[in-house]
C-alpha cells in the first residue's frame, strides 16, 4: 500500500513538473514553491499527513509550520508584488488571515524569504516632536545631530516609536496619528495643527474625549502628567509592499538603530533608564534587536520595549534566533490583536497580552490591517492622562477561561501603566469602538484570589473594586 502511494506521489510530481516548465509567464517565487512543497510530500512519510484544527482561541494550539498547504493552495496564492496592505484592506478579517497564513507557511520552505530588504538610513525618516509640537525632520543618519540641537531633551522620558507599516494606508495613518497626540498631551506638548480629521471624526473624538474628562472629574482623578520627548521613526514608509515586508532585514536594521541608541547615551548624555522603545508590526522585532544591540555596545538594558501587535518573521536568517524576545530590556510586554492575522501567537515578552484572547483580530475591526492597528490604537488610549488603567487584565491561556473566572497569578493593566513585575499570558475584553477600554477592575476570579487581595482599596470606596492606585 505504501508502494503504491509513493509512486502516486511520484508521478504527481513528474506531472507538476512538467506544467511548470511550461508556464513560463508564473511568478518565479510561486515556481519555487511548488517544486518546495511537492519535494517534501514525495520524501515524507504517507501517514504523516495529519494536519491539527486550524484556529483556536487557546494558546495552548499554536500553529506550527508543519501545517503546510497543497500545490494547488500554492499556484492559487497571488504574486508577492500584488499583496498589499490596501488589497488585505478590502479583503474580509478571515480572507486576510488565510492569505497570510499560506505565505507564512511557505515562507518555512528551505528559507524561501531572505531577509536582504535593507532600506538605507538616510531612506529611514521619522521626526521629534518639539515643545510647541512642530514636528522636526530628520533621518537616521541626521537623527543624533538634530536631538543635540533640542535643549533639555531627556531631562525625563524619552519615548521612541518605531512605525512598521507605510502611512499612506489610512488605518496606519490613524493609529500613529492618535498614538503622538496621546503623548503630546502627556508630556504637555502643544499639539500641531492637523487637517487629517473629517468633521464626524472631530464630532466623536470631542464627544469621546470629554466623556473621559467628565468622568476623571466626577472621580476626582488628577491627570498623570509628567514631561518627556517623543522621537517618531517612520521605519514602515519604507516598506513598499509585501515582498519587502516579508524580505526585512530585522536584524541589520536593529544594529543600526541600536547603534543610534548609543550615541544618544554617549553624546547626549541620555540615560538608558528613562528609555521607552516601542515597536508596531515588523518593527516590534526591530525593537528588540536595537535593544540587544545597545546592550551589546554598553553592557546596559533599555527601560522598557513595548511590541504592539509583533508579526510573524517571514525572512528568518539561517542558524540564528532573530526578532523580539524578554530580556531585550529591563522590562518587555507586547498585545497581541491580530495574533491569527498579521500578528504572531508567540510568547515574546515577559508579559503578553491578548484582548478578547489569542484570534484572528478584535471586536470592530473588519480587516487584518485594522485588527493589527488596534494594539496602537489601545495603547494610544492607555498613554491619555486618566485612561492609564483603561485596561485590566487577568492572567489566563484563553478568553473562555477568562469568561468563566478561571484566570490565575496576579492581575494587572496593559498599556502604559503595566507594572514591571507582571510575567505570563494575559486576557482582556476591549470594546468595539473607541474609548476601547472597559475602565473597570476584572471580573473577580476563583483559586488564587480567594486568599489574596487582589486590588488595593481607595479609602473612599472600600466596599467596592476601585481603580489601583
Amino acid at each position: 500500500m505504501h508502494r503504491v502511494a509513493a509512486v502516486g506521489m511520484q508521478y504527481n510530481l513528474v506531472r507538476c513538473l512538467k506544467q511548470l516548465n511550461l508556464e513560463a509567464t508564473m511568478n518565479p517565487l510561486r515556481t519555487l514553491c511548488v517544486l518546495a512543497c511537492l519535494l517534501a510530500v514525495a520524501m515524507g512519510n504517507p501517514q504523516s499527513g495529519n494536519r491539527s484544527g486550524r484556529r483556536s482561541n487557546s494558546l495552548d494550539n499554536v500553529e506550527q509550520p508543519s501545517n503546510w498547504v497543497n500545490p494547488r493552495e500554492i499556484e492559487d496564492l497571488p504574486n508577492l508584488k500584488q499583496v498589499s496592505l490596501k488589497k488585505l484592506q478590502e479583503m474580509s478579517l478571515e480572507e486576510g488571515a488565510t492569505l497570510l497564513d499560506k505565505l507564512y507557511h511557505l515562507s518555512q520552505f528551505n528559507h524561501v524569504f531572505q531577509p536582504d530588504y535593507t532600506p538605507e538610513p538616510s531612506q529611514i525618516k521619522g521626526y521629534i516632536v518639539g515643545e510647541r509640537g512642530q514636528k522636526i525632520e530628520f533621518n537616521l543618519n541626521t537623527l543624533v545631530e538634530k536631538v543635540k540641537r533640542q535643549q533639555k531633551f531627556g531631562d525625563d522620558e524619552v519615548t521612541i516609536f518605531i512605525q512598521g507599516l507605510p502611512e499612506t494606508n489610512t488605518q496606519v495613518q490613524k493609529a500613529t496619528r492618535k498614538l503622538v497626540q496621546a503623548y503630546q498631551q502627556r508630556y504637555n506638548l502643544q499639539p500641531y495643527a492637523s487637517t487629517d480629521y473629517s468633521s464626524e471624526e472631530q464630532s466623536q473624538r470631542s464627544s469621546s474625549e470629554e466623556q473621559q474628562t467628565q468622568r476623571r472629574k466626577q472621580n476626582g482623578e488628577q491627570d498623570d502628567t509628567k514631561t518627556g520627548d517623543l522621537i517618531v521613526i517612520q521605519l514602515g514608509n519604507a516598506i513598499e509592499d509585501f515582498d519587502q515586508y516579508a524580505t526585512l532585514n530585522i536584524e541589520r536594521l536593529g544594529e543600526i538603530i541600536g547603534n543610534r541608541l548609543v550615541e544618544l547615551t554617549n553624546t547626549v548624555n541620555v540615560p538608558q533608564e528613562i528609555i521607552h522603545l516601542i515597536g508596531s508590526g515588523p518593527a516590534a522585532h526591530v525593537a528588540g534587536v536595537a535593544g540587544r544591540q545597545f546592550t551589546r555596545q554598553t553592557g546596559h538594558k533599555l527601560r522598557r520595549i513595548t511590541a504592539l501587535d509583533p508579526t510573524k518573521i517571514y525572512g528568518k536568517p539561517e542558524e540564528r534566533l532573530t526578532g523580539l524576545a524578554r530580556g531585550d530590556a529591563d522590562f518587555v510586554d507586547a498585545i497581541h490583536t491580530s495574533a491569527y492575522g498579521m500578528g504572531t501567537s508567540q510568547r515574546l515578552a515577559n508579559v503578553d497580552f491578548f484582548p478578547n484572547g489569542p484570534s484572528t483580530g478584535v471586536p470592530g475591526a473588519d480587516n487584518v490591517v485594522e485588527a493589527a492597528m488596534r494594539a496602537t490604537r489601545y495603547f494610544a488610549e492607555s498613554v491619555r492622562p486618566g485612561n492609564e488603567r483603561n485596561f485590566p487584565a487577568v492572567a489566563a491561556s484563553s478568553y473562555q477561561e477568562y469568561k468563566q473566572n478561571k484566570g490565575y497569578g496576579k492581575r494587572g493593566y496593559m498599556g502604559i501603566a503595566t507594572d514591571f513585575d507582571l510575567q505570563g499570558d494575559y486576557i482582556l475584553q476591549v470594546n468595539s469602538k473607541s474609548p476601547f477600554g472597559r475602565s473597570t477592575p476584572a471580573q473577580k476570579q476563583t483559586g488564587y484570589h480567594q486568599v489574596h487581595q487582589p486590588w488595593r482599596q481607595s479609602s473612599s470606596n472600600q466596599n467596592q473594586g476601585s481603580r489601583r492606585q
